[in-house]
């Protein structure tokens, strides 16, 4: 009997626990959200009305000198004078800084004097050993001590010229990094000198766009500074490296306007103008989905959308050219991607 008992209440709590679990279940599918496919989704979009036709890129950049170099010693030296500073015009050759010669010039004059009693040995000798009174190796010795004297003379000599340093251009010194009575070693920069009369402008394209650019095409600059200064660049320079953000740099030369109005760092525009394929049309960039091998977009008919392949062009800021795969009047989703799928049903809004 308490067998029969024992078996009855096991199976009365296994009857419990499999009805509390069918409730949790039941619970359970109750709270999760189940997508409804046949849901009108809410999207914007956007009528094909029109070919794209000629079109323009502008692209953000800076200008610079052409020559920019930091000025720095050959050897160390205290700086004794300097004769420019910031914002100040520069001739070439002009000295713009003396360090100390002091102990080179005492040097130099040790060696001339040297020099000059070694000439008067030089020639005394000569009478000598012309009458026999002396060997001609004293001589010989006299005027190789004369020739060694010579060399290091010109060697303290071009160590004095290297204490005043010069411009190796004409420009403008464009920052100071010292003063009077420093110290400067080898490499130390001193000054900075720029030549703003002739220019560098560049800028930074994508790969996608460097198609538009060839070497010595000119095209129109324009500085946010002065924006009704008509200016042209010489394209001299395709960058074959890109940066962190894989854009690449083109570099612009051009003169400078009168009075130098144009400064370095400051910012300017260059914009190209495209001819793009007559029978293609823009669309916006966000517009697409897949990837740059199979692009597609959603066409939105009967108040459906569809998914369907095109052949993309040029981009042209945030809007993208469409070769082919669409037609004018077509509707695309323009936005509202959101749970948006091939064969959904859509609430459309047109822009």
């Amino acid at each position: 009997m308490k067998k029969i008992t024992g078996i009855l209440i096991l199976l009365a709590l296994v009857a419990i626990v499999v009805i509390q679990l069918a409730s949790n279940k039941a619970e359970s599918e109750n709270r999760i959200y189940q997508y409804d496919k046949d849901q009108m989704i809410l999207i914007d979009t956007k009528t094909i009305d029109s070919h794209a036709g000629n079109m323009s890129n502008e692209y953000t950049g800076t200008f610079n000198a052409a020559e920019e170099v930091k000025i720095s010693p050959e050897m160390p030296g205290k700086i004794v004078r300097i004769y420019a500073d910031e914002g100040s015009n520069v001739k070439k050759g002009q000295t713009l800084i003396k360090l100390d010669d002091e102990l080179f010039q005492l040097e130099l004059k040790g060696l001339n004097e040297k020099i000059a009693d070694l000439e008067k040995d030089v020639s005394r000798y000569k009478v000598l050993v012309a009458s026999d009174a002396i060997q001609g190796v004293q001589l010989e010795k006299t005027q190789l001590a004369l020739s060694g004297a010579k060399i290091q003379r010109q060697a303290i000599t071009e160590k004095i010229a290297k204490t005043n340093l010069k411009a190796p251009f004409s420009g403008v010194i464009t920052m100071k990094f010292t003063e009077v009575g420093a110290f400067a070693g080898p490499g130390m920069p001193l000054l900075e000198l720029g030549n703003i009369s002739e220019l560098q402008f560049t800028i930074n394209v994508t790969e996608e766009d460097m198609q538009f650019f060839k070497p010595n095409d000119v095209h129109k600059l324009s500085a946010d500074s002065y924006p009704n200064l008509e200016l042209e660049g010489k394209v001299t320079m395709i960058g074959s490296k890109g940066n962190m953000g894989n854009n690449f740099p083109i570099q612009f030369a051009l003169k400078n306007t009168a009075g130098d109005k144009l400064k370095s760092n400051m910012f300017g525009k260059v914009v190209v103008n495209i001819d793009s394929n007559s029978e293609s049309f823009l669309i916006p960039a966000s517009a697409i989905v897949g990837s740059n091998i199979d692009p597609k977009v959603y066409l939105v008919k009967d108040g459906k959308v569809k998914l369907k392949s095109i052949k993309t062009g040029q981009r042209f800021g945030n809007q993208m050219e469409v070769v082919s795969g669409l037609s004018k009047g077509d509707k695309i989703a323009s936005s509202g991607f959101i749970n948006l799928f091939d064969g959904a049903n859509v609430k459309s809004v047109n822009r």
